[in-house]
């Protein structure tokens, strides 16, 4: 039996906050009788009204952007180079454009399947590296779990998809800056990436 599926007061909180929260948590998908489950491990935040690296800073609005405004436990997908995508929840109030990046999963559960949608064959004939690179960034944990543009504006309170509580267990939680979004000024800098020290799966030390 699944642990407790988040609510949605638990997203509706400062994206960094949220961002931090998320770790150690698990994310399922179940899709064609396939369940997979991952321990978050890596998030980044995201927060429109300060952040020149949000697709909604300065109040932007397009038909990319407006699932950013939904209510907070709503999914976020977008691609990225016309080919991944990248997987996000919705954070904060309604109409405030804030959100999470789930950068990183350490995989739990389905590992055949996650392993076939990857790399095309079983988890037991991935080799040390191809087990490591499995859901260590955005692309890759979408493609492992089959999430695309079909999950944008998805409920995160749904059978489909949603995040659980995890194990419990304590680690400690490292603060840096966000990957590849050198264009956003200042924001460039702010340490709105986090991830659990010493994860063999988080995408870069």
């Amino acid at each position: 039996m699944d642990k407790e599926i988040l609510g949605k007061d638990f997203f509706r909180r400062d994206a960094r906050i949220v961002a931090k929260d998320l770790l150690g948590k698990v994310l399922v998908r179940n899709y064609n009788g396939n369940i997979l489950k991952g321990k978050i491990v890596e998030t980044e935040a995201y927060i429109g009204r300060i952040d020149k690296a949000s697709h909604a800073y300065g109040g932007r609005k397009t038909n990319r952007t407006i699932t950013l405004y939904s209510e907070a436990g709503t999914s976020y997908v977008y691609s990225i180079y016309g080919m991944y995508y990248c997987f996000n929840t919705i954070t904060g109030e309604e109409g405030e454009a804030e959100g999470v990046l789930i950068r990183a999963l350490e995989p739990l559960e389905g590992l055949d399947t996650i392993s076939i949608n990857r790399f095309k064959r079983p988890f037991k004939e991935l080799s040390k590296k191809q087990v490591l690179n499995l859901t260590s960034g955005p692309g890759k944990l979408c493609i492992a779990f089959n999430i695309d543009k079909d999950i944008n504006k998805a409920s995160l309170f749904t059978e489909d998809i949603h995040i659980c509580n995890g194990d419990n267990k304590e680690f400690e939680v490292v603060e840096s800056k966000r990957i590849g979004i050198d264009y956003a000024e200042e924001a460039k800098d702010f340490l709105w990436r986090y991830y659990i020290k010493g994860n063999d799966f988080v995408s870069k030390k």
